[in-house]
């Protein structure tokens, strides 16, 4: 088992991160040059934070978090316990769609049953974290390479499926919107063992890009 499955980042060896992957790609360092640093994105290992990441699937990030803070303003404390209080019709007061009500239900259902313990999570490889994550109803490889990079830090995740980290690729490296799967996954060979610092700076690129 590669020992990188288990590095991670933190606030203070972030930049120095980004800097080491952009040493890698000219195009990365044109991005920091351009920008400045991501954010260091993170959020933190709980229910709450896994729902979020549940909201974020095939929506806006703004729809995401009225739905999130709706369901805030509903419960206060977003647990397991008090999410499964809720009938379907309170969720769908809470913007809830029928799917991502079940999604989120079997996943308090696996916490409360202990048949998924976030806390062990931390000390498992990446490929252990997928086995044990794609096992809950609705948790996909997104979801997880999302979870891996935002909530655990670690070092070299590239999310095939996130639509703005792939554009921002195609961009970036001067690609055809028809670029096959095989020319995307050979670029991000070449930021091994940094590629979630990769995938934050083409967000970054991707976010500031829109601002223009």
């Amino acid at each position: 088992m590669h020992s990188y499955l288990k590095l991670t980042f933190n606030q203070q060896n972030f930049h120095q991160f980004c800097d080491a992957v952009a040493a890698q790609d000219v195009d990365l360092k044109g991005i920091i040059n351009w920008f400045g640093y991501p954010p260091f994105w993170s959020r933190p290992n709980t229910f709450e934070s896994i729902v979020h990441i549940i909201l974020e699937q095939q929506v806006s990030l703004a729809s995401a978090l009225a739905t999130l803070n709706k369901l805030k303003d509903r419960i206060i404390n977003i647990t397991p316990e008090n999410f499964l209080s809720l009938s379907d019709e309170e969720l769908k007061d809470c913007y809830f769609s029928r799917q991502k009500t079940s999604y989120v239900r079997d996943l308090a259902q696996n916490l409360l049953r202990k048949t998924l313990d976030l806390d062990a999570l931390v000390n498992e490889t990446d490929e252990e974290i997928r086995t044990e994550l794609t096992k809950i109803k609705g948790i996909g490889n997104w979801t997880v390479d999302i979870y891996l990079i935002f909530i655990l830090h670690r070092l070299d995740v590239f999310p095939m499926g996130d639509l703005a980290a792939v554009n921002a690729l195609k961009k970036v490296k001067g690609l055809g919107k028809t670029s096959s799967q095989e020319e995307i996954i050979s670029t991000t060979l070449h930021w091994k063992p940094y590629s979630s610092l990769a995938t934050m700076l083409l967000w970054h690129f991707y976010l500031e890009e829109r601002k223009r």
